[in-house]
């Protein structure tokens, strides 16, 4: 049978050899399909011998197949017989009716006794509640106590959400329950205060063994109190009784204000006590209290007396008193006591060790008394607060550095007497510098400025507080580092604060916080080098001044700007009021330009006069030279404006500006001695002329109005003007205005026109 699977190649059927792609010639297609009939004929020959030889194997494979078909025939009618005779006796019908009845017969019964054990437990509860309400109408309240403890877990009181699909009752059950716990909590709050008395003005405490209340006689106050006990309202019941006895008896005390006294009134018949008394005593010598055994030593005479009349020197009940008032006493030693007899001085944190065995003791003492837990150390607040005696004297250290900063920010008045300006605003003020305190020299610089008593004592307290620093302990260190970058920062955030009025306007304040920061600012940045090296390494490791020093080299800067821009509004303003210097030949129009130019004059005197004393020179220079540069620009540039002017006029405009330099002589004079020191007399007016150019503009303008105008036409040519920042067309403009229309303002028009000159 292999020749049935393998392929035929029809190209092994052709004589030529030929391309696959050519076409087939009509005597190879005759001769293909002659070969494919041969072919056909040797495979249905082939085939048919197979099938002869293997017949015995086909034929019982045949016979199989049958016997299987006729089975499956029979097991069909089967079924179908079957299911014939099912259809004709419903049976299942019957036995599925008797099936659910005795389903529902059983669930009937389970309900049932479901419901009669439910009616047997809210019988059972209810009979208990009633009880309990016995017990309490009779006094017997640790029954009724008890009572009200099993209930609450058998009716889940705790619970706050309603399971679904409990019954009704329970809720009406637990609505009597709380009723009734209601009523017993009241009862024996009413018994607690009858029994536990306060005399407020007389800070004296009555504890009596026995009450009555509600016709219920004589009961016991260790009965009162094991009943709250056992109702679990233990804490809420002594509450009251314990907040007045930290007010009356616990406070006098640690504030040592007075000291405890005990009274024991016995019954010798019954060889009980019905009454014990506490009273709080006023001192009659109050700083003999003021030491801590004192103190320590009433605090536990009167914790026992609680511990032996109220809880009866039960542990339970007093540290349940304990839970309650010991957070609130511990506080108050600790602000009242332990905080006040902090060292101030580093030196004396070893006298201290006294008080921390003091406050151990007093801790062991409590302990021994259950009043706080022996094994819990969150009780331990004292000897935490004692342990920790270096982090709260640089706490209380810290507190105070800062209250003393910030006091001199807030009581510096940044303002200087007129003595004081007189004396350092004379020609000698280099030599008498060093008798002032507060005119001091910058670190970084050789100049001198005067600055605020506050900045100079802030600076001296950050001093002092860093070379603590480097003689305190790494934690105290740390704390002492911090508090000194503080007190830096306090500065920045209070003095702006306080004085802005006084930077929106031309003064002393303004000049002196300016050069409190440039002060500031460079001694920050020599803090490091003076103390870092001695710091301990834990604080060297994270000390950093750097970052401070540039926020206030910005504060300084910005303070200069706004009084710059003051000065220059209100010379503006001064400017603008002469409406242009038109017409200055007629009268009312020149005394107009007359006082434009006094107020002008006088602004800036009165600038100089506050700056100059006060200033670091080279700020004063710069700052000077920018306000002077603006005016002589603006007036200039106004003077040129002016499209016509009288002979008359020129002469006017050209004796303000004499009357401008004139008030301003001796300003510009010590203005060029700060800068140019040592220079001859001579020589200082080139000198300015050259370092403010706008003062040569304004001078060669003044030149310009009585000049021929071929004399200014020669002057651009020369570039004279040009070096005077003269443009082309600031004198063309000029010369129109002076001049009338003729062939020589003509020729001279043409002349600068066509210069070479370049600005």
């Amino acid at each position: 049978m292999d020749v049935l699977y393998n392929t035929i190649d029809v190209r092994d059927l052709l004589s030529s050899s030929d391309s696959p792609n050519s076409p087939i010639s009509a005597p190879d297609l005759r001769l293909l399909i002659s070969r494919l009939d041969a072919h056909s004929l040797r495979i249905k020959s082939t085939v048919q011998a197979y099938l002869l030889s293997h017949q015995a194997d086909f034929a019982s494979l045949f016979s199989q197949c049958s016997d299987v078909v006729s089975r499956s025939e029979n097991l069909s009618s089967q079924v179908i017989t079957l299911l014939n005779l099912i259809s004709d006796q419903p049976i299942e019908s019957d036995v599925g009716k008797i099936i659910g009845e005795i389903v529902e017969k059983r669930r009937e019964l389970v309900e049932k006794r479901e419901s009669l054990e439910l009616v047997g437990v809210v019988l059972e509860l209810d009979q208990k509640l009633g009880v309990v309400r016995n017990n309490v109408e009779s006094g017997r309240v640790v029954e009724a106590a008890e009572g009200l403890r099993e209930l609450k877990l058998l009716l889940g009181v705790s619970r706050n959400d309603v399971v679904e699909g409990e019954p009704l009752v329970y809720g009406i059950l637990r609505k009597h329950w709380t009723d009734c716990f209601e009523e017993i909590q009241d009862l024996l709050l009413r018994f607690v205060e009858n029994s536990v008395r306060f005399e407020q003005e007389a800070n004296t405490v009555h504890i009596k063994s026995r009450a009555s209340v509600n016709g219920i006689d004589e009961l016991e106050l260790y009965t009162i109190l094991e009943a709250m006990d056992a109702a679990d309202i233990l804490d809420y019941g002594l509450a009251k009784v314990a907040d007045l006895i930290i007010k009356h008896t616990i406070t006098p005390v640690v504030s040592a204000r007075a000291t405890p006294s005990l009274i024991e009134d016995t019954d010798q018949d019954l060889d009980r006590i019905p009454e014990a008394v506490l009273k709080i005593v006023p001192s009659s010598n109050p700083e003999s209290l003021r030491n801590g055994e004192a103190m320590y030593s009433n605090i536990v005479q009167i914790l026992k007396f609680i511990n032996k009349f109220l809880c009866f020197q039960n542990g339970s009940w007093m540290r349940s008193f304990g839970r309650l008032t010991w957070p609130r006493m511990s506080d108050q030693i600790i602000s009242n006591f332990l905080s006040k007899v902090v060292p101030d001085d580093p030196s004396n944190l070893g006298e201290f060790q006294e008080i921390m065995k003091l406050t151990t003791g007093f801790e062991s003492a409590l302990k021994e008394l259950l009043f706080i837990s022996p094994s819990d150390v969150k009780d331990e607040k004292l000897s935490k607060f004692t342990n920790n005696i270096e982090v709260h004297f640089a706490s209380r250290k810290k507190v105070q550095i800062l209250a003393k900063a910030r006091n001199m920010l807030l009581q510096s008045t940044f303002s200087l007497s007129q003595d004081y300006i007189t004396k350092i605003s004379g020609l000698n003020k280099e030599e008498i510098a060093g008798a002032f305190s507060n005119h001091v020299v910058l670190l970084f610089s050789s100049e001198k400025c005067v600055v605020s008593e506050a900045a100079k004592e802030l600076m001296d307290l950050v001093h002092q507080t860093l070379k603590n620093v480097c003689l305190l302990p790494p934690k105290v260190g740390l704390e002492f580092y911090q508090t000194a970058r503080n007190a830096l920062v306090l500065y920045e955030a209070i003095v702006p604060v306080k004085l802005e009025r006084q930077l929106d306007s031309i003064n002393q304040a303004a000049v002196l916080i300016h050069n409190d920061c440039l002060y500031l600012s460079q001694e920050i940045l020599g803090l490091a080098f003076e103390y870092r090296p001695y710091f301990p390494s834990s604080v060297k490791e994270v000390a950093v001044f750097v970052d401070l020093a540039p926020r206030f080299q910005l504060l300084a800067e910005d303070v200069l700007q706004r009084q710059i821009q003051l000065v220059m509004h209100n010379l503006k303003q001064a400017i603008d009021g002469t409406n242009g210097f038109h017409n200055t030949h007629q009268m009312k129009q020149f005394e107009s330009a007359k006082f434009c130019i006094d107020q002008v004059s006088f602004i800036i005197e009165k600038v100089h006069i506050i700056w100059e004393p006060l200033m670091l020179p080279s700020v004063y220079e710069k700052s000077m030279i920018m306000i002077l540069k603006a005016v002589f620009l603006k007036i200039a540039k106004e003077i040129l404006l002016l499209d016509d002017m009288a002979a008359e006029e020129t002469l006017q405009l050209q004796g303000l500006i004499h009357l401008l330099f004139e008030h301003l002589s001796s300003l510009l004079e010590s203005l060029l001695a700060v800068d140019q020191r040592g220079k001859s007399l001579e020589s200082q007016r080139d000198n300015l002329d050259d370092f403010v150019l706008s003062v040569r503009k304004l001078r060669k303008l003044a030149e310009l109005l009585d000049m021929p105008l071929k004399s200014i036409t020669m002057a651009w040519e020369s570039g004279e003007l040009a070096d005077c920042s003269f443009t082309v067309s600031e004198v063309e403009d000029f010369i129109r205005a002076i001049f009338t229309d003729s062939p020589l303002r003509k020729e001279c028009l043409f002349r600068i026109e066509n210069s070479n000159v370049r600005v």
